[in-house]
């Protein structure tokens, strides 16, 4: 049964702006393995964890560091919960997360459902 769904759009040049301004930003919203790529992959990363956040209804009980964007063996992308952020997407009774990224037009969405 679907407990939730989120979508978030990212502007991938105003993202470059933000972490041009504020370097620290990328240290403050990801975990050092999700930064060896891209700025318009880390950007659908940022995007994913918003959509996420919109899926659990809120950013109550999320931590930016306990939600990581990975990809599987064959370049799905994932999301891999821990810590308190774990313990809040169990909480509301998901089992799965499904997550989809996808780059056009200088745009970067996400969309992620919660069963």
């Amino acid at each position: 049964m679907v407990a939730g769904i989120g979508v978030d759009l990212v502007d991938i040049a105003r993202f470059e702006e933000h972490v041009a301004k504020t370097p620290k930003l990328l240290e403050r919203l990801f975990v050092a393995a999700e930064l060896d790529a891209s700025t318009k992959t880390i950007a659908g990363r940022f995007a994913a964890k918003e959509a996420l956040i919109k899926a659990l209804g809120g950013s109550g009980g999320v931590t930016w560091h306990e939600i990581e964007i990975t990809k599987n063996e064959q370049g799905k992308p994932e999301i891999i919960t821990s810590g308190k952020t774990a313990e809040t997407v169990a909480a509301a009774g998901i089992s799965s997360l499904h997550l989809s990224i996808s780059h056009d037009a200088g745009m970067a969405v996400a969309m992620v459902v919660a069963e």
